[in-house]
Order: C-alpha cells, then structure tokens, then sequence
C-alpha cells in the first residue's frame, strides 16, 4: 500500500471490502420511543400506580350502586375524578419534561456529511467523513476536526485539542519515538475522532471508525438508559406501600370486625342476611381503600416539581428531568471534571517578569504567533489557535493594543514554527515602527536563557530564575521571550542566530486559570456535608495545584496518603474491591481515562451515596448519564448536554450550590404538603371506619372528598412548592437516602393532629345524630346545655344543612392547618417567615372563596346547601385555635429546645 514517502491509498475495490468488515465511519443513535410509549412510562411512578388500584375499585363500587338501583349516575363522579387525577398528574409530568428535552434535541445535528481529504486509488480527493473506512489515509490539516481513530504517519508541528475526551487543551503528536510522552492518556503517534487540530500539519492511517473509535464508545454508553432510580421515586415508592397495607389493614379490621359483630348480635341467621351483610360491609372497605389514597399527591408532586423546574431556571440551572430538582438535594459526592467547570477552559498570562522596550514586547506577542483572537460582540475574546499564543494576545488586549493593527503594519520575513525538537519559535520581521529589521524568538525558559548571551542590566537572572521554578511548581506554562536587531540584508533566522547576540527578555506565566466564584462554591459544598472528587485528563502536578487553589486540598496531609490521588492507569489497574474502601480518601483522578469517571460513579453507587456529575467535554458524557443527577455546562458539547439532567447555564460552578439549595427545600416543600394531605386522609378514613361500625352514612361525600383530594390540596401543594429556598438547609449534612419521607416528627404530627381531627369531627357528628341543628349557634346553644329537640331525622341520617356544617368544618380544619404545614421544621411563628409567603396567602383565600363558592352554590352536586354569613364566622372562629395551638406548640419548643 505504501513506499517510501509516498502513499498510494486504498482502491475502489479495498474500500468496499474494509467497509464490509469493519463498517462505515458513522454513529447511529437509536431510535427514539415513541411518543405516547414515553406518556405510559409516567405510569410506573408508584403514586400513579395505586391510584390505578383505587380507580378499577371505585368504578365496581359506582357500578354496583348504580346498577343495583341504590345510586344515581352521579357515583361515578368519583371514578371520573380520579381518572383526571391520573391524567393531570402524568400529563404534567410528561408535558414538561417532553417540552424541556426539546430545549437539548441537538445531539442528533449531524456533521457526518463534511469533507475529509484522503489519498485513494493514487491521487488525492475528497470524501464525506461517514464514507471513510478502515485503512484510508487521511490528510489533517490546522483546524480539521479528525474524523477517526488512528495512527500518524506523518506531523509537522502537530498540536492537537483534546479537551472534549480528556480534557486537555494542547497535545504535541509526533511519529519521532524522542517526543513520545510515556504519561499522555493517549499514545503521542495517535489522533482521536472528535478531536480538532489547533497547528500544524499530518497524515494519519484510519484504524477505527464509527461505534469502534474512541469517541463512538463514549457516544454508545451515552445511549445506554440508565437506570438508577432517584431518592425521591424511591420514596414515594415506599410511602405508596405504606397507604397500601394501611388501607387493606383497615379494610380487614371492617371486614372481619363487622362480620363478627353480625354472627353475634343477629339473633335469627340466614344465609341471605349474611351474604347480604358481607356484600355491604365489602363495599365500605373498598370505599374506606378509595378514600384513603390521596389522589392529588401524584399531581401535587408533580406540580412542584415543574414549578421548581421553572424558578431553578432563574438561577441559571435549566432543568431537562423533573426529578434532578430535587434529586440534588439528597446530593452527596460531587465528580467534576477541571477544564472548563472548575478553571475557565481559558488560558491566561498570570504574571509577567518582562524587562524590553513595550513596542519590542508588544511585536514579539503578535507577529510571533500563529493564533488569532475571535471578538464576538459581547463577550470576552475567544482564541482561535493555539491557547497558549491566544493568551499572550489575549494579554496585549487587555493592554489596549492590538494585535492586529501591528500584524499589518510588520512585515515578516520568514517565520520558523514550534517543534518539540527545538522548543522555541522565532520571526523574521521588518518594523516600520522600529524601522529596522527585528528577529523575535519565544519558547522554552530555560531554552532561551541559553540561547540568549545578553540581557538588560536591570534584570535579575537569578531572581528570575526562582519565580522560574516557582511558576513551574504551580504547574503554570512559561515561555522566554528573546529578540535581536539584525542587519538590512538579513534574510535567514538560521544565520540571523548563527551571528547574532540574542537579548533576553524575560518570562511570562500562563495557566488556565480557577473560576473566580469556585473556591466559595466548593466551600458551601463541605459545609453542606458534600464531598468534592476532581477526575481531569490533566497532569498530576496541575491537578493537585488547581485543588489546592479551590479547597481540596491539604499540604501535609493529603500528600502522605497514597490514595488521595490517582492516575487513570493506576485506577484501571485495582480491581473495585480494592478501590471501594478508600473512596472516601479519594481527592483526585489524574490523566483519566474518557470513562473512568463513569467507573468511580459506579463505584460511589455501590456504597448506596447519590452522586452529581458535573462536565462539559464527551469524556464526561457516560459518567453525566450514569450518576443520579449529571450536570452538563451551558457551553459544553451536545453529546454532554444530551446526557445531563441538568445545565448549568452561566458555567459557574456556584450554581451547582444553588442547585443543591433548590433540591433540599424542595424535599422540605414536598414534605410539608405529604404531612398536610396525609393528615386530611387519617381523619377521613378514620371517619369512614367510625360510621362502618356505628352504622352511620358517610358524611363527606364523594364529590367533596375530591373537591378535597384534587383542588385544594392541589392549590396547597403549589402554595408550600412556591415557598423561597433557604439557606439554613445548606448547614446541615445530606439526608439518608434510605430514611422514609415521613420522619419520626411528621408521623407523630400526622398522628396527632389526624387523630385530634377525627375526635372533634366524631363528636360533631354524634352530635348532629341526637340534635336538630338549625344554625351554628343553635348548635353551640344545644351541645353546651345538652337540649335534645325534636328529631326529624332517622338515626345516621343527616340533613343536608348539616352535612354543609360537616364538610365546612371538615375543611375549615385543613385551611388552619396548611399554615401549620408551612412552619413545619422552623420552629418559627408563621407572622416571623412571611417574607416569600405572598403566593402561599393567595392561594389561602382562593381554596376560602372556593369553599364558599360550592357550599353556597354547590347545590345536590355537593349535597350542600348555602350558609349564612354568621355560620361562616363561627365555623372560623371554632377551627382558628388549629392555628392559635400550633403558634403556642412552636413558641414552647423554641423556648425549651
């Protein structure tokens, strides 16, 4: 195939052949679920699961009361409003995720149709990139993204970016076995799909493509579903077991309580009788079952998780899966990657010791580069090139020169690029400024210390040499600056030097430097008990110093623990028994392999800690796929972006923080509404329990337990989701993953105030059950003097005034109490934390004036009839010191605790 020098490249025949064994040079995604197959996944949340259990249930109990003639077509108003519970909960789950993941749809923009240059049937020409095959040679240009995995057969000058599959800027390539660098991620003789060429020239021998390179395994295990589940799913989970056997426990109580209590108090038995007492006393615990599942949970869930999706947003985190809101607050190891997230993918001049005239500084930074500088309007420069010449004129920028006025102004003479062989470029040029012919030579420090044999006498050489090593033990990048004025006639640099005395100039510093607001946003991290992992393609030495820089690092301490940093042939060597018990002594990975963080999320995983990953390159992209929660950066690649759950707009790694505050009071939010609607769902089924064994009609109806269920503890759930973040819960340590939603404190509260609730409402009823209530007074008058009238009701029989009376008091009792619910874990008074509540007080008086709206004409829908204004006064008078007892029990324990 190939002679000396000279490349013959494969023939029409090879390539079809190569194509046939290896495939073709492209990456197919696979293909998407249908759309209405990804609505049905929103049906194995475990909420929405018992919620279907408790829909067929109430459409038999509606079918046999209507069928059998003892209902109306009005009983399947229950059935019909928990199917709209169902639909409104996945509905609004799937509505925003689907319209969120439109928002990152661009992993599949294809560049598979750009031209690549490659040597076929003896001449040069030019193919599509998916048309390449295994054995073409490939032609690489400055600039050129290469477009497969393979070997170099010929550099000059080569410098390659790889950041986007190991995360480092600039990579010397060569085919000369002097420059091989034995601790590159990468062998130096090799080029890697997806990576860009920043200078130089090559040839390279295509060895894989397609799913086989580098980049097309990332891409493959980005595709693979992951199937972690979140710590909230895992909770509602188990809180659905819960209602489940709690409600079949009760049911059993009914079922097997009231069929004792008939074998014993019947006197005369028969089979009829039986059966027909089995019968009723089954369709009371399948309706105690309906009543005890909270149907608007599922829907209150999802509604504050979408409201937090969209608040988040105002702090720069664009949330694509519903879950990662809160997902993050149960956040407690963080793997990030360096370039990019916690430096700013950016290299800078960080300190200069230059000692020449300003125009010979000035000219040597422009003309002796082959970078370019990209002003887009608005932002800060952007380095077209080689980032380390970018930052030199990034320097004379921030100077107020430009570099471009002076580029064409000089005229160069001739110009002999950076190889790693000489370690130095040098610039023929005549300056019209100057107006004389100027040689400027930049490269190695050390290089051009012995090269130069003069220097300004005002410089320091010794001086200079100790910042040398200074620099250089902060893992910045330096480079010596020379120059000389050389004659007229000189048109040579190799003569130029050869009979010229070169002047040094002095050094500058370049590194990428640390995010300004990293080192707080890291600190707010520990203190929130979050452990911080950097996993970088970078050196040893750069990686440990950017962790010095931001706080995860300790001299003298983690230098002595040979498992505080890692390289990623050192981390692919254990096995993972060996790694698992020294995670947590683990600071670093350096020189990582593209899915070495992916492994160490496992890892993590493995020891049951929810892990967040943070990146922006497609090295990054298995690990942000595998980890609870992956957090992609706003200017990171696609196939990054496609993998997160969450975007970090503004690249600041101190949104992440934000983003950690977000999920914890979001737990707190979700919590407080599960205490209030399951405080609501003890009372109700212990009301329903009562009547099965005193034999009294239920007095909540079905369209006021929906009424109930479904609109206000909807409207509550949106009131305790729009409550602010704060940043108490950033002082105390990641929850366990494993502790139920309902604390030992919620339970007691749930206990307590349910139990406390169904004793009034039980003596309310037995009240209504032995006196003719007229009015809220009348009944005030009456329990208190114990006047029985006159009955005109038959015993467990209540009239419609008084199932009005009932079910206002019923729901008067929840309103007081939802602004119990939003104090709960302050130990504050509710008038001390109203800033941020003006949404929770709105909703307050909407559920008020819907209460009113369906007693007053709500008519036989509701089984309702309106009440007079003085009833609406006392019913909030009697159910006010709900909230007066919970101000007292909070101002008690703030005083004593």
């Amino acid at each position: 195939m190939r002679s000396v020098h000279h490349y013959t490249g494969l023939s029409t025949e090879e390539v079809l052949a190569s194509r046939q064994k290896y495939g073709s040079n492209l990456l197919v995604p696979p293909a998407r679920r249908a759309v209405w197959l990804e609505f049905l996944d929103k049906f194995q949340d475990p909420l929405i699961k018992i919620l279907l259990v408790a829909l067929c249930l109430s459409v038999g109990i509606a079918a046999y009361g209507y069928f059998s003639g003892q209902d109306s077509v009005q009983a399947f108003l229950e059935p019909i409003g928990i199917f709209v519970a169902i639909l409104l909960a996945t509905g609004v789950s799937f509505w925003f995720e689907f319209k969120s993941r439109k928002a990152f749809d661009i992993l599949n923009q294809s560049n598979d149709t750009l031209p690549v240059k490659v040597i076929r049937d003896n001449r040069v020409q030019e193919v599509s990139k998916s048309d390449l095959v295994v054995g073409d040679v490939i032609l690489l240009d400055t600039g050129d993204e290469v477009p497969a995995d393979g070997l170099l057969l010929e550099a000059v000058s080569l410098q390659v970016n790889e950041s986007s599959l190991t995360g480092e800027l600039m990579c010397h390539k060569s085919t000369q076995l002097a420059d091989f660098d034995q601790q590159a991620i990468f062998p130096t003789n090799k080029v890697l799909r997806s990576t860009t060429l920043i200078e130089g020239h090559g040839m390279m021998l295509a060895e894989h493509v397609g799913a086989q390179t580098a980049y097309g395994q990332v891409y493959d295990a980005v595709q693979v579903d992951d199937s972690v589940e979140t710590p909230l799913n895992k909770q509602l989970d188990w809180l659905s077991r819960l209602i489940t056997r709690m409600s079949y426990f009760i049911a059993l109580i009914i079922i097997v309580g009231r069929t004792s209590w008939f074998l014993i108090d019947t006197p005369s038995f028969s089979w009829l009788m039986l059966g027909s007492h089995l019968l009723n006393t089954f369709m009371i615990a399948v309706t105690l079952i309906v009543v005890a599942v909270p149907e608007g949970l599922p829907l209150s869930v999802s509604l504050s998780l979408a409201l937090s999706m969209r608040r988040m947003l105002s702090s720069n985190n664009l949330v694509r899966r519903m879950h990662a809101c809160e997902t993050m607050g149960a956040v407690q190891v963080i793997c990030t990657d360096k370039t990019g997230t916690l430096t700013q993918n950016q290299m800078h001049v960080i300190a200069t010791h230059l000692d020449a005239p300003s125009q010979v500084i000035s000219e040597s930074m422009a003309v002796n580069s082959t970078a370019y500088l990209d002003f887009e309007e608005g932002t800060e420069p952007k380095t077209l090139g080689n980032p380390t010449e970018g930052a030199l004129l990034s320097w004379l920028y921030e100077q107020g020169i430009s570099y471009r006025d002076l580029r064409e102004q000089i005229e160069i003479i001739e110009q002999i690029p950076f190889s790693p062989k000489l370690k130095y470029m040098a610039t023929l040029v005549y300056s019209p400024i100057l107006r004389k012919r100027m040689l400027y030579v930049k490269g190695g420090s050390e290089i051009l210390m012995q090269m130069s044999t003069a220097s300004p006498e005002t410089m320091d050489i010794t001086l200079l040499k100790e910042e040398l090593g200074s620099y250089q033990n902060q893992a910045m990048r330096t480079l010596g600056f020379a120059y000389c004025e050389v004659p007229d006639t000189a048109d040579s640099i190799a003569t130029c030097l050869k009979n010229q005395v070169l002047t040094f100039a002095g050094i500058v510093a370049i590194a990428d430097p640390v995010r300004n607001e990293v080192p707080a946003a890291i600190a707010a991290c520990h203190q929130a008990g979050i452990t911080v992992k950097m996993v970088t393609g970078d050196t040893p030495g750069t990686a440990r110093q950017i962790a010095r820089q931001i706080g995860t690092w300790t001299d003298g301490v983690d230098d002595q623990d040979k498992w505080s940093l890692l390289t990623g042939s050192e981390f692919e060597a254990y096995t993972d028994e060996a790694l698992l018990p020294h995670l947590d002594q683990l600071k670093i990975i350096a020189r990582a392999r593209p899915l070495d963080k992916a492994r160490l999320v496992k890892l993590y995983q493995q020891l049951n800690r929810v892990v967040a990953v943070t990146g922006d390159g497609t090295n990054d992209a298995p690990a942000l796929n595998q980890a609870q929660v992956g957090l992609s950066m706003g200017d990171g690649t696609s196939v990054a972006k496609e993998a997160s759950d969450i975007t970090i707009i503004d690249n600041s790694f101190a949104s992440i923080s934000k983003s950690v505050m977000w999920g914890r009071s979001l737990y707190q939010n979700i919590q407080r509404f599960i205490l209030f609607q399951m405080t609501i769902n003890v009372a109700a089924c212990l009301i329903v329990l009562a009547g099965a064994f005193l034999g009294t009609q239920s007095p909540i109806t079905v369209p006021q337990m929906l009424w109930v269920n479904l609109i206000m503890d909807t409207f509550a759930a949106i009131a305790l989701a729009s409550l602010p973040p704060t940043e108490k819960v950033m002082t105390s340590p990641p929850r366990n993953p494993n502790d139920f939603i309902i604390n030992r404190a919620m339970g007691l509260n749930i206990a307590l105030v349910g139990g406390l609730f169904f004793f009034l409402l039980l003596g309310l009823l037995s009240v209504f059950n032995h006196i003719d209530i007229t009015s809220v007074n009348d009944l005030f008058c009456r329990a208190c003097f114990a006047q029985i009238g006159h009955i005109d009701h038959t015993q467990g029989e209540l009239s419609p005034y008084e199932l009005s009376l009932f079910f206002t008091f019923f729901v008067f009792l929840q309103f007081w109490n939802l602004f119990n619910a939003r104090t709960f874990f302050l130990r504050q008074s509710f008038f001390s934390c109203l800033k941020g509540t003006s949404a929770l007080l709105m909703i307050a008086v909407c559920i008020l004036f819907g209460q009113v709206f369906i007693v007053q004409f709500g008519g036989e829908m509701f089984s309702v009839v309106p009440l007079p204004i003085q009833d609406w006064l006392w019913i909030a008078l009697l159910t006010c010191p709900v909230f007066l007892v919970g101000e007292l029990v909070r101002a008690l324990s703030r005083r004593f605790r």
